[in-house]
């Protein structure tokens, strides 16, 4: 096989657009992978697409990604410091720092020397994902697009859609979720909707007639979207060529599956760059906090930038719920389901869906790869 063949397959895996769970939701052996560092994990390119997309100057974009950086570091230290007053936390890209919420000012202090500025709320985050998770068990309707908890806020936040704030079922369904704790309604233009296409030419896997993006590199295979594939069913790479089968797949409920890999293809720990920036090297999954940047990476749209804006997001497809995803300001269009979401050189999760496209804008939704590695007992192939 081509190492051009070697590359797409390596890195082009998932279709549908998405992230990874929470990492309080994790066990250590995903949640806790260390961030291994590189003298220079901003290429050029990368640094030139963030200065396109978040509209920043060079010099903003490295002082960006070096301080998102530290704050990735200093969440988890902040977290245990805040034990069981942690109300949540989020990156503030005007300061550069991490703020993280307490329910006790005895906690401030610790947190504090952690390097996190301190925030008080009433709500904690068990509290929070306890009404979250009240919330989960209730049937939404079409006009309910996703639910979160808000750290900032110190809230669960409903997104409604626009046109459909005043039907009678969203009503009843925002009575409902008011009783599982504290609430913020907001809107969203359109519903969502997951990214898969029908078969096109590009740079994409197949599986029958539908086309998706893969996702990141695992020893064996790769990780890609649920939707894209049913278990056991082929998958061939961009030249047409068989790859192997999904070997485990979860939708709706949950957005992820794996692929073995074999018949002459081989994984690679690298994420393409589409001639938009360099390919970039994976070195590890250490979950960047709300507020930081984040790349996806797809066989549509190819490479685009944005934000993290929330994590644990119950997103409502017309398919059904899933859970745990990440939400980004990052566009997709049909086909870029399960690339790769990355920041700086971490993996984050895979494309699952959203609304919007990369010509007027949108949001997108990952599942965290740390809950895919955990889900199916995987290894990310790291540089």
């Amino acid at each position: 096989m081509r190492r051009t063949t070697t590359l797409r397959t390596g890195l082009s895996a998932l279709l549908l657009l998405g992230t990874w769970a929470t990492a309080s939701a994790l066990p250590a052996s995903a949640a806790d992978a260390p961030a291994r560092s590189t003298e220079a994990p901003a290429s050029s390119a990368l640094l030139s697409a963030m200065q396109r997309d978040l509209g920043l100057t060079r010099d903003e974009a490295e002082a960006r990604l070096a301080a998102e950086k530290t704050a990735t570091a200093v969440e988890r230290t902040a977290r245990n410091a805040a034990g069981s007053a942690y109300g949540g936390s989020w990156y503030d890209a005007g300061s550069g720092r991490l703020t993280v919420a307490v329910t006790r000012a005895a906690q401030a202090d610790a947190v504090r020397a952690t390097g996190a500025t301190v925030q008080l709320v009433r709500f904690s985050a068990r509290q929070l994902d306890t009404a979250k998770m009240s919330i989960d068990a209730l049937s939404a309707p079409a006009g309910v697009g996703s639910w979160h908890v808000d750290p900032k806020a110190n809230k669960v936040v409903v997104d409604v859609v626009a046109a459909h704030r005043d039907d009678n079922d969203v009503r009843a369904f925002l009575t409902r979720a008011r009783q599982a704790g504290p609430l913020e309604v907001r809107q969203t233009p359109t519903a969502p909707r997951i990214f898969a296409a029908g078969t096109v030419g590009g740079d994409p896997y197949y599986t029958g007639n539908v086309r998706c993006s893969i996702g990141f590199s695992v020893h064996g295979g790769f990780v890609t979207a649920g939707h894209c594939g049913s278990p056991s069913a082929a998958v061939y790479g961009w030249d047409r060529s068989y790859v192997g089968n999904f070997q485990g797949s979860s939708f709706p409920g949950n957005d992820y599956a794996w692929v073995n890999v074999g018949s002459g293809w081989w994984t690679v720990p690298v994420v393409l760059g589409w001639g938009t920036v360099s390919d970039q090297l994976v070195r590890g999954s250490a979950e960047a906090p709300v507020g930081a940047s984040v790349c996806r990476s797809g066989s549509t749209t190819h490479w685009h930038c944005g934000t993290v804006l929330a994590k644990n997001e119950t997103v409502n497809y017309s398919q059904g719920a899933v859970h745990q995803m990440t939400k980004t300001s990052v566009c997709a269009e049909p086909g870029d389901s399960g690339g790769s979401f990355i920041s700086g050189d971490q993996a984050q999760g895979v494309t699952s869906g959203g609304w919007g496209n990369c010509g007027s804008g949108g949001e997108t939704w990952h599942q965290p790869v740390n809950e895919i590695l955990n889900r199916y007992g995987l290894r990310l192939h790291t540089a």
